[in-house]
């Protein structure tokens, strides 16, 4: 929906000009493989053992089941603002601006994790390659702040330009990545470095019971958040209704098979036994280390910096997605309209793109400052409170995907789809009890809290400000995209692309 100057010319839209390619970039970008691969199955070793990847491989379950939800969607609206449009469309316009604002949240957070991933990794490259030794404990601020300053540039340029950097990013450090896991694979069938191959960590170790299990695959699932981040550019990919839901789709089973052969090629590679699982644990960088071992220690160099590119990667792609957010929501009146305009020569939301980087910013400088956390801590507090959000927001769309699918009178969706929604919630609601059952304690008890808090403050909004729901709810239903069976010739697609 476009709003106007005061002399009533139309100001600047967003530009339809990506391709499925260019819209697959940010969802892989900001599921950021290259870098989980080097931490987060170090997350899931302590509960099921050896059995990493299978853990990795019932979360692939999940993670589809919730990926039906957004390729619904997006074939039927297509909106910057992601889950705001869809639950706004689907739930109401109240239901919607909670769920936009918790996603946003989600991306601003996760902006926070990728920006200190960027300095820890590249502080640590810095340091293998001597550029600067025995770096002190906040360079890792310093360098994630440059990386900061870098996404602000590529966020507020064309959009074509930092979506095909998003996509080259993760390419080539994933093509790394395979590369050395097939040596490994190839190594160890051989016997080399006293390893055997063998299937062992898609079984569960005697003494594991169901709910350790599912705790590893809690956090697999984690692993694979943002793969919906593509739903973010439906107001400017050229076919939305067929790409999105293609980008999506393809991100989430890309990923999931990416991370089921990685993680096994990594468990088989520092051993199943007792001694290789507790390496497995300690890894600082878990591909880096098995590229030293089998290869040599300038694999390790390029796998550390690799994982920096990925990371730096992923906060493009946050900042990408949440300046689309911020965008939505200040068009259709929820946050300053100044935050609605779009550069007529870029095409690019800029002062949401500041004000998102800008919050990132505020957000480590918080943390750093007021609570003395290191640049790990940051990483890991944001962490779980963007991941937090994120499943509440997951939650709202499949709920509003399950009534205008099956509740509104389309019988174009068989019936017995309705199951997949169903065990998508599922999946969420126990993922969610998991996280805050039992309580953290210490510092991390602060985190569900916050989450709680930035979610209230939407619910506060729209029951202090039933006039803000109301425009926003008009507007949403007359925005591009949000009217099933509406003028799709608007949306850059075709009827027949909508089945």
């Amino acid at each position: 929906m476009a709003t106007d100057t005061p002399t009533g010319t139309p100001s600047p839209r967003l530009s339809r000009e990506l391709n499925v390619w260019e819209t697959i970039g940010i969802s892989i970008a900001l599921m950021a493989p290259s870098m989980a691969a080097n931490i987060n199955p170090q997350g899931t070793v302590g509960s099921v053992g050896r059995a990493v990847p299978l853990a990795f491989a019932i979360a692939l379950v999940g993670v589809l089941l919730i990926s039906w939800t957004f390729v619904r969607l997006c074939q039927r609206f297509n909106h910057s603002g992601s889950v705001y449009g869809f639950v706004g469309a689907t739930l109401g316009a109240r239901t919607g601006v909670v769920a936009g604002w918790g996603l946003l949240g989600t991306y601003t957070f996760y902006g926070v994790v990728t920006a200190m991933a960027t300095g820890i990794f590249g502080t640590t490259f810095l340091d293998i390659i001597g550029v600067w030794n025995s770096p002190p404990e906040w360079a890792p601020f310093l360098v994630g702040g440059i990386g900061l300053l870098g996404v602000l540039w590529l966020t507020i340029a064309p959009v074509h330009r930092s979506t095909r950097v998003l996509l080259v990013v993760e390419v080539v450090t994933v093509l790394l990545i395979l590369i050395v896991a097939l040596v490994v694979l190839i190594r160890v069938a051989n016997g080399d470095e006293g390893k055997t191959l063998t299937l062992s960590p898609f079984t569960v170790p005697s003494g594991t019971d169901a709910s350790a299990l599912f705790l590893g695959v809690v956090f697999g699932f984690l692993s694979f958040a943002g793969f919906e981040a593509a739903a973010t550019l439906g107001e400017e990919s050229k076919r939305p209704r067929r790409d999105i839901p293609r980008a999506i789709l393809g991100t989430a089973i890309f990923g999931g098979v990416y991370f089921v052969f990685v993680t096994w090629v990594e468990v088989i590679g520092f051993g199943t036994d007792e001694a290789g699982l507790e390496a497995f644990a300690n890894s600082g960088a878990l591909m880096g280390d098995l590229g030293t071992t089998f290869i040599g220690a300038w694999v390790g160099d390029l796998i550390t910096l690799g994982a920096a590119v990925s990371a730096f990667g992923c906060a493009l792609a946050c900042s990408v997605a949440a300046s689309r957010l911020v965008y939505a929501l200040s068009r259709d009146g929820v946050l300053p309209k100044e935050m609605a305009t779009v550069s007529p020569v870029r095409r690019t939301p800029v002062t949401a793109a500041l004000a998102v980087v800008v919050t990132m910013f505020v957000i480590i400088a918080v943390m750093a400052l007021v609570f003395s956390a290191a640049p790990f801590d940051v990483f890991l507090y944001s962490a779980t409170i963007g991941t937090l959000i994120l499943l509440v927001a997951y939650a709202l769309a499949t709920i509003g995907a399950i009534r205008v699918v099956f509740f509104s009178g389309d019988n174009r969706i068989a019936r017995w789809e309705l199951i997949i929604p169903v065990l998508a919630l599922v999946v969420l609601g126990y993922t969610l009890l998991r996280n805050v059952s039992p309580y953290p304690s210490g510092p991390a008890a602060w985190l569900p809290l916050v989450c709680a808090v930035w979610l209230l403050l939407a619910v506060a909004l729209v029951l202090a400000r039933p006039d803000v729901s109301r425009r926003a709810g008009e507007r949403l239903t007359a925005s591009e995209g949000l009217r099933p069976g509406g003028d799709d010739s608007r949306a850059g697609t075709t009827t027949s692309e909508v089945a």
